[in-house]
């Protein structure tokens, strides 16, 4: 019979805890998520700014966790003030094509697809068949956009890192632009489109870079720059307008 305490399981980590907590007026989902790793509150506001989210050391004090969110009120109200309002997506309204803003047209004619063209010289999405389905067809483009560009993109740079990617996949992730497993699979959320293709570069060079780092080091960064050579300037281009690209509402 084996020891006890090689046969016992590790205990897996407490569900989230989901509450409300009130900011300027307005209630939000704030979820509480214990972290064995965390040694400090990490505060965490969601895309759009619709949802906060709180990350604690295991069994921290729930009262602990209410001081820390009323010292840090006015850096919440401040933060979501600044939070652009959720655009819908109707025919008139432009939506940006890898940086390139294209007004949406509304042509029930044909079956359900999207054509990107130009009219008189502007750019143009006309989206057919019905219009209640609009808002779908539009992410649906966006993402045969994303595999079609992004695709080239993961097979140059893993190349140049000579380690390849397993797999990749187009999500609408809400709390990152991108990921890369141990085993080599890359993800991407297809909103990303919606950059500059310089910001787009940048973003797959960033992934293809943890092929070989999977971390942040100064030889990651490194390698990223060497892949990308405007990897500052996409950065600082994404944490300037990421927020507004994951505002739009699909």
């Amino acid at each position: 019979m084996l020891p006890r305490f090689l046969t016992q399981q590790p205990k897996p980590p407490p569900a989230p805890r989901e509450r409300v907590h009130a900011v300027g007026g307005r209630e939000m989902p704030l979820r509480v998520v214990e972290n064995v790793r965390a040694t400090r509150l990490t505060l965490r506001i969601g895309a759009g700014g619709k949802s906060l989210r709180i990350t604690v050391p295991p069994r921290y004090p729930e009262r602990e966790i209410d001081l820390f969110l009323a010292r840090h009120q006015g850096w919440l109200e401040e933060k979501l003030a600044r939070v652009p309002d959720r655009p819908e997506l109707r025919p008139g309204v432009k939506l940006p094509v890898l940086g390139v803003p294209h007004r949406i047209v509304h042509e029930p004619g044909k079956r359900g697809t999207v054509e990107k063209t130009a009219v008189d010289g502007e750019p143009v999405l006309i989206v057919h068949g019905d219009r209640a389905h609009l808002k779908r067809r539009l992410a649906d483009f966006m993402k045969r956009e994303a595999k079609r560009h992004i695709e080239p993109l993961v097979a140059k740079h893993a190349g140049a890192v000579g380690r390849p990617a397993r797999s990749v996949r187009f999500k609408d992730t809400m709390s990152r632009w991108g990921s890369c497993t141990a085993e080599g699979g890359l993800s991407f959320s297809w909103r990303i489109m919606m950059a500059p293709p310089a910001v787009v570069d940048y973003l797959v060079a960033h992934e293809c870079a943890h092929l070989r780092e999977m971390n942040h080091s100064r030889a990651f960064w490194k390698l990223c720059e060497e892949l990308c050579p405007r990897t500052v300037e996409a950065k600082a281009w994404l944490k300037r307008n990421g927020s507004a690209l994951q505002a739009i509402g699909f």
